[in-house]
């Protein structure tokens, strides 16, 4: 994820078995067809959000916003593209936002398919999947197929934890979306070293990324810790156009800007002129650099390439 900080008006700164076999399938595009996705709310932003403490044993890269709330403890080794909220205001939105996230995930039941133990070496297609214990990704890789569907949404639910052992990946295929992935964890989760994981966890409790895991999707923990180690975490973005943000102030917080569109031919993005000084900042899939901004009538333009 790229985010650009800039000041309007200046540059400053996404037969019987083939009978069962249609039945399956049935069974599956029904819980694919009636799960929206979670929405994160202001957490959108977080690459990584904790409640106690953020720690980092490594040098870990975190492409999107760090917060910590009501905690305000930051320790370790960073480099973050976003911005850090420790114990303010807009963290603890972010809280609360999440706090709605995990439980509209815990609490859908529609076309729920009944999960148990290792995923590993399965292939799942978009739905609802519900455990009643713990999950884990051990025994082989777990591949996530969209068919074609490119807004497929898969929600986990698992009353208590989840790991994936040493080197075990989540693959997408068939135009699988990591922003897409949803895994609500009943406690804490914990992913192996140099495990390839995507999605979005929300958990309970704490979430710990072993030596070399990389995640494209967010680490949200509610009441506990987020422990690190030589990671590398980016944003999953949903759509692909770029969205424009705005806020008062440099530090935010910063919010959907109201009224915008995008041109993705002239590769512009039009937001109606507030009056007054505001400071934007744009995140997408792919990194952006600003070209220009311009007042024209009573909007604000800015291009970028």
């Amino acid at each position: 994820m790229k985010q650009t900080l800039i000041k309007k008006k200046t540059l400053g700164v996404w037969g019987t078995a083939f009978g069962l076999a249609l039945a399956a399938m049935s069974l599956h595009h029904d819980a694919m067809a009636v799960q929206a996705p979670v929405t994160l709310g202001s957490a959108t932003t977080f690459g990584v959000l904790a409640a106690t403490t953020v720690t980092s044993a490594g040098v870990t890269t975190i492409n999107g916003d760090l917060g910590v709330s009501p905690g305000t403890t930051l320790a370790g080794f960073f480099t973050v593209t976003g911005t850090l909220h420790l114990g303010d205001p807009t963290a603890a939105q972010a809280q609360l936002d999440l706090t709605s996230a995990y439980n509209d995930a815990a609490g859908r039941t529609v076309g729920a398919v009944a999960v148990s133990g290792n995923l590993g070496g399965q292939t799942l297609v978009p739905g609802l999947y519900k455990s009643t214990s713990s999950l884990e990704i051990s025994s082989g890789d777990l591949t996530l197929d969209a068919q074609g569907d490119v807004n497929a949404v898969w929600i986990f639910q698992m009353v208590s934890g989840f790991t994936t052992t040493s080197g075990r990946q989540v693959i997408l295929s068939g135009g699988a979306k990591a922003a897409n992935v949803f895994w609500q964890v009943g406690s804490s989760a914990t992913l192996g070293t140099t495990s390839v994981f995507k999605g979005n966890i929300l958990a309970l409790t704490s979430i710990s990324l072993l030596t070399g895991a990389t995640l494209e999707g967010r680490a949200l923990a509610r009441n506990g810790a987020v422990a690190l180690d030589a990671n590398t975490i980016a944003i999953a973005i949903a759509a692909t156009s770029p969205v424009l943000q705005s806020a008062a102030v440099p530090t935010g917080p910063y919010t959907d800007a109201a009224g915008q569109t995008v041109n993705l031919a002239t590769k512009a993005i039009t937001v109606p002129n507030s009056g007054s000084v505001q400071f934007y900042r744009i995140r997408a899939g792919t990194a952006l650099t600003i070209t220009g901004i311009t007042i024209s009538g009573g909007n604000v333009v800015l291009t970028y390439n």
